[in-house]
């Protein structure tokens, strides 16, 4: 990761703008306060990658916040394309006095360099990759995928530098590690997929309870009392998921969950509030 961070502090110094993609199920955590110390003063477009997992309502309240600290703000969804078009013209709003300024020198044309950063399984490559359709980023539903930075042609005056996904070394916060790993940003195999699981479920009785009624058919009063190990319990009873004896398959339920989290089959759901 070092390395990596002292790659983009030296390439830094290539570009005209930042594009910072982020979750938008989770736009504080999966925002790495590394990269916001490297990008410093640069001009920046903050990307809610991911905005059809999230809650349509939460992620409106994340732009404005983003807007409201200097930046360009963008919820995309770059598997299916949506809004990824409005992109560019972002960037060129966040980078319009420095375009004027070249206009005036005599630089009407100039390419414009853009860094994209941000941490593992947000998407860069899959965004990349609508934008730059001629060259193609490598794209894996799991993190840590682009291993250098790659440049990539978008039209004739601009140009995109990939970076690998970098997660910081300690969380300050044991809800964002909670937050990463919940979303796939943080590998599964490194993981105690039962207790995530049972995190998870604990993490939506409290935003609310009506989430488990509406896929599980769990009603409120089911759920009173109980901790994330008695919810996967009851989980797993509701889908069947029974082994030897009558047991709860917990292991299975577990993956289950984590799957239709991430796929939004449980919902459309934004794990925190704006200004967080």
């Amino acid at each position: 990761m070092a390395k990596t961070e002292k790659q983009i502090a030296k390439d830094m110094k290539l570009v005209d703008a930042v594009v910072e993609i982020i979750d938008a199920r989770i736009p504080y955590s999966s925002r790495n306060p590394v990269l916001s110390r490297l990008i410093g003063a640069k001009p920046r477009v903050v990307v809610m990658n991911k905005a059809d997992l999230a809650d349509p309502n939460e992620t409106v309240k994340w732009l404005a916040y983003f807007q409201q600290q200097g930046f360009g703000a963008l919820a995309v969804d770059s598997k299916s394309g949506k809004n990824v078009n409005q992109l560019l013209p972002q960037v060129e709003h966040v980078l319009k006095d420095k375009i004027a300024q070249w206009r005036e020198k005599g630089m009407a044309g100039r390419k414009i360099r853009i860094m994209i950063v941000g941490i593992p399984n947000v998407g860069k490559s899959s965004l990349i990759n609508r934008l730059a359709r001629g060259s193609k980023a490598a794209v894996e539903n799991r993190p840590g995928v682009t291993r250098s930075n790659q440049w990539f042609p978008v039209g004739k005056n601009i140009e995109l530098l990939d970076t690998p996904g970098v997660l910081w070394p300690k969380f300050d916060d044991p809800q964002v590690g909670e937050h990463l790993a919940f979303t796939g940003a943080v590998k599964d195999d490194v993981l105690d997929t039962e207790l995530l699981a049972c995190r998870l479920l604990e993490t939506l009785c409290e935003i609310s309870p009506a989430i488990l009624e509406k896929r599980y058919r769990i009603a409120a009063e089911e759920t009173e009392g109980l901790n994330g190990a008695a919810l996967l319990e009851l989980v797993g009873k509701k889908r069947g998921m029974l082994a030897g004896g009558g047991m709860v398959d917990t292991e299975r339920a577990a993956r289950m969950l984590l799957e239709e989290f991430r796929s939004a089959k449980i919902g459309r759901i934004t794990l925190e509030q704006a200004g967080m």
